[in-house]
Parts: C-alpha cells; sequence; structure tokens
C-alpha cells in the first residue's frame, strides 16, 4: 500500500475570494502596523495634498504610508525591494490589501512627503507614552556615523582642486585646439557636411568635470568667507581668553577641507572600522523600552555640540524633560553640563574615555574644580551602581538593532535636510515596531 499525500493542486481555482485577514496570523506585525496607520496616525497632513479631482485615482496614501513603515520596520528601504516584496511576499500583500504600486509610485511619493511622514515621529511617540513604553526616567543619547548615498572616492581637496583646475584647464584648451584643426580636416575630407563644433566625447566629460571641480571650490570659498564673517569675533574672544591674541578666519578654504560632488553636504568621518563619506546621526533613547525619545542629524563629525538641542527636542516632544541622561565623553564640555544643570537634569556625562573592565570612564583632561571633574568623581564614586552603566545596554542595542538586524547602513537619498528626515523615518519604524511587539 503507497503512502497518501495531501493534494498539491497548483492550478485549483478557489471557490471564495481570499481575504487579506487570512494572509497572515492573526497578530502579526503587518496586521499591527497597518491597522496602527489606518486608526492611530493621523494623516491629514499628507492627504491635504490631493485637491486635484481629475486624473487617474492614485494610490490611497494611507495605504502608501503603511507600506513604507512596514517595509522599513522589516529592513526593506530601495522602492525596487519594496517593489517586488509586494508581489512577492504575503505580508506586504496583507499591509497593501492586493495593491501593486510600482517602484516608481514608492520613490515619488517618498519624496514627495518626506517632510510629513517623518512629522509621524511624535505622533507614534505619543501611541509609546499612552502605552506605558515610555517613562523618561533615564534617557542616554549618542551617535553613530552612516554612510551617505556618495562614494568618499568622489571627494576632492581644496588643494587638489587648486592643481586639478590648472591641469584640466590646459587639457580642455589643448584639446579644443586639436579638436578645431580635426573639425577643419574632417570638413575637407566630407565636404562640410558637420557643422564644425561639435566637439568629441572625451573632451566634453573632461569640461564637465572642470566645471564640477570648479563649482565645488567656489562652494568651498563661500564657505570659507562665511566662516571669516560670522566666527572672527567668537574666535577671537576664545583665544583671549586662553591669554593669546585671536587669530581671525582668513576667508580662504585650508587645502585639506573637503567637498563631495556626489553629496556636497555630507563629509568624510572618522569611524571604527576607517573612514565613510556620511553623516552623524543621533539618537536619545529611554532606558524602559528602548523607544527613540528624539532624533537628529548632522554632517559635524564630533557629537559635543548635540546634547542641547537633543535634549529641548525631548521636551517638544513630550512635554516633559526626563530625569536622567547618560552620554559619552563625546559630549563632554562645561556648556552641556552647565545646560544639564539649567534644566534641573541628573546628568552621567563621561569626561574621559572608559576601559573595558573598569567601573567608571577615567577623568580625561577634566581641570580640578571644574565641572568635568565633578562628573568624573560623582560617576566614579558610584561605581557599577551609576546610572552611566545604563547608556551601553540602552542606546547602543537601538543603533545595533537599527544598522545590523535591519540592515540600514546607508541612506538613499542625497542633501543633509532630505537625509535627515529619512533619519527620523527610520527612527519612527523602530518606535512603530517597539509598540507593536510590546504595546
Amino acid at each position: 500500500m503507497s503512502k497518501v499525500f495531501r493534494a498539491w493542486d497548483v492550478d485549483e481555482v478557489w471557490l471564495f475570494p481570499a481575504s487579506v485577514q487570512d494572509f497572515v496570523p492573526p497578530g502579526h506585525i503587518a496586521h499591527l502596523i497597518r491597522e496602527t496607520v489606518r486608526e492611530g496616525l493621523d494623516l491629514r497632513a499628507i492627504l491635504s495634498q490631493y485637491d486635484e479631482e481629475r486624473g487617474y485615482p492614485p494610490y490611497h496614501p494611507g495605504m502608501m504610508t503603511a507600506l513604507l513603515l512596514y517595509a522599513y520596520s522589516q529592513g526593506i528601504y530601495s522602492s525596487r525591494r519594496i517593489d517586488r516584496a509586494c508581489h512577492e511576499r504575503i505580508d506586504f500583500m496583507a499591509v497593501t490589501g492586493l495593491s501593486y504600486p510600482d517602484f516608481r509610485t514608492i520613490s515619488e511619493f517618498r519624496k514627495r512627503h518626506l517632510g510629513a511622514l517623518s512629522g509621524l515621529f511624535v505622533q507614534v511617540l505619543g501611541l509609546c507614552r499612552k502605552a506605558g513604553l515610555v517613562k523618561l526616567g533615564h534617557v542616554a543619547l549618542d551617535g553613530t556615523k552612516i554612510k551617505a548615498n556618495a562614494s568618499k572616492h568622489k571627494a576632492m581637496s581644496y588643494g587638489r582642486m587648486r592643481g586639478a583646475e590648472e591641469k584640466l584647464a590646459a587639457e580642455v584648451a589643448g584639446w579644443m585646439k586639436k579638436a578645431a584643426a580635426q573639425d577643419a580636416a574632417e570638413d575637407r575630407q566630407h565636404g562640410g557636411e558637420r557643422r564644425g563644433d561639435e566637439l568629441p566625447d572625451w573632451v566634453a566629460n573632461k569640461e564637465r568635470r572642470l566645471a564640477k571641480i570648479r563649482e565645488a571650490k567656489a562652494a568651498l570659498e563661500a564657505e570659507a568667507q562665511a566662516a571669516a564673517g560670522q566666527g572672527a569675533g567668537e574666535d577671537s574672544e576664545v583665544a583671549a581668553k586662553r591669554g593669546r591674541k585671536g587669530q581671525p578666519p582668513s576667508g580662504v578654504p585650508e587645502d585639506n577641507a573637503q567637498r563631495n560632488f556626489t553629496d556636497p553636504e555630507s563629509r568624510i568621518m572618522k569611524t571604527k572600522d576607517g573612514f565613510i563619506q556620511g553623516y552623524n546621526a543621533q539618537a536619545v533613547v529611554d532606558a524602559e523600552h528602548q523607544i527613540i525619545v528624539s532624533c537628529d542629524l548632522t554632517n559635524q563629525g564630533t557629537d559635543s555640540a548635540q546634547l542641547p538641542p537633543l535634549i529641548d527636542q525631548i521636551k517638544a516632544n513630550t512635554e516633559v524633560l526626563p530625569k536622567q541622561v547618560s552620554a559619552d565623553a563625546g559630549y563632554a564640555s562645561d556648556a552641556n553640563l552647565k545646560g544639564l544643570e539649567e534644566r534641573e537634569i541628573d546628568g552621567f556625562v563621561a569626561a574621559g574615555r572608559q576601559k573595558h573592565g573598569t567601573a567608571a570612564p577615567a577623568a580625561g583632561k577634566a581641570k580640578e574644580g571644574s565641572r568635568l571633574a565633578a562628573m568624573a568623581q560623582k560617576i566614579a564614586g558610584q561605581g557599577y551602581d551609576s546610572p552611566y552603566r545604563l547608556r551601553k545596554q540602552t542606546v547602543e542595542p537601538v543603533f545595533g538593532q537599527i544598522k545590523q538586524a535591519r540592515g540600514f547602513r546607508q541612506f538613499l537619498l542625497r542633501g543633509l535636510d532630505k537625509v535627515k528626515q529619512e533619519w527620523v523615518l527610520v527612527c519612527t519604524a523602530h518606535n512603530l515596531l517597539k509598540l507593536t511587539a510590546f504595546g
């Protein structure tokens, strides 16, 4: 007697139409995110953009919003990969209700509504607070470097620009002369059928590169002039406090000042794995359930200036300030510690680096009697019981979840403003994922 198997008929037609509710089990994250967008978020900022009565009806903005947030929660960011998932994955079909927007539609929706989509961060954070996931007893902040949508090999220093501009200008001038002679010879040979002003592709490519270099060189010079106009007084004042005569900015870029041709607002940044062309993404995370309570992004490699605005953003997002804040030595400055005191926040900011296996960070270069020295003593005095220990287990796992678990290691968009909004969208998806897991 042969073994009987269950039927496997791929050509069988369903008698009753399927429901998207049946595609994935009840309680699946696809259902939760879809219904959160449908019932829990105010999408008027997006819906108000559709006031044209004519034309073919577009995909529902609510569906497109849910699709993007669900895709980001699953570590899928490319519009082409999202398009493919809509056709291949039943969890995506449960979100879209069997709609299949193509990658151009997805990309254009994201670009058109990027500001409104990033504005959903505060709404999702509010839902997390209502679910009891945010306590604001202790928060930790940190920054992480993320690659820009540009290659570091497409950057050039101001010193190299000057040399390359002179060299390319001479080459192009020589090729212009050569091209003119070549055109004249071809006119004699072919009877003048060509206009005589066309240039070979190899000349045009060099001309475009020369134009790019001149544009980047002018931008660096403009930045240097702006710095000379705005920072002269401040630099002189700082120098005077140090007991030496201040030297105002020269208004001329340093030879090592760099600019990227693909994304000029990105910067070369140092990471533990080497140098990248990227941005510095910032996040403040609540210790209760690793909810991001404020976030920002900058093209500055250092973190120190980011602490005050990130803390103030918590107040703007939640209407309250946290009781405790922890941060590593990158945020250590007298001004930052003073700002925490003025806001009546119990701060735990490392004055120096913490060696593995030690109970507290080193005092670094903190001067005796300064706020930094007092902070170093405060953290060291409490040892392993100091709330500073919460920093690593609060904020660093969030960056691990975003970059490693969900694979967000490079921005899709270019330009500081767009990349900043893209980072907010990534943080919104993170919080939404936490809400559906714990809420």
